[in-house]
């Protein structure tokens, strides 16, 4: 924890640097929000996994090439994993532009998501 500490300082200060973006805490994490919906999720050891890793929304694709590329720094996070989001350990030296530029496609693909229209409830269905 105490290698990953600084960079959840870097996170949060990226994460509320980008715009209409807030932070609350969920599920006993602090969660970072665009425009109400989650972007980036700190995990610090949460139910004793042992990762102090930040869980984020990623592009389509991006979850398998990371984690098959870089096992040691990236991983499928139990609950979102199935969607598509990406952890990314912090705790092992990953290097910041990388952080940095998975959180930046977080905040983009999640805001993109907002601008798309939905369709209309009887073509859900």
């Amino acid at each position: 924890m105490k290698r990953a500490k600084p960079a959840f300082e870097r996170v949060r200060k990226l994460c509320l640097s980008l715009p209409d973006t807030s932070e609350k805490l969920s599920h006993g994490e602090s969660t970072f929000f665009v425009r109400k919906r989650v972007f980036v999720m700190f995990s610090t050891n949460h139910h004793g996994d042992g990762n102090y890793a930040i869980v984020c929304n990623a592009p389509e694709g991006a979850q398998e090439i990371l984690t098959t590329n870089d096992p040691d720094n990236f991983y499928v996070p139990p609950y979102v994993g199935g969607a598509g989001w990406i952890g990314v350990r912090l705790d092992r030296g990953i290097a910041w532009p990388v952080v940095a530029s998975v959180v930046k496609d977080a905040y983009n693909v999640t805001l993109a998501k907002q601008r798309r229209p939905r369709a209309p409830a009887s073509a859900r269905s």
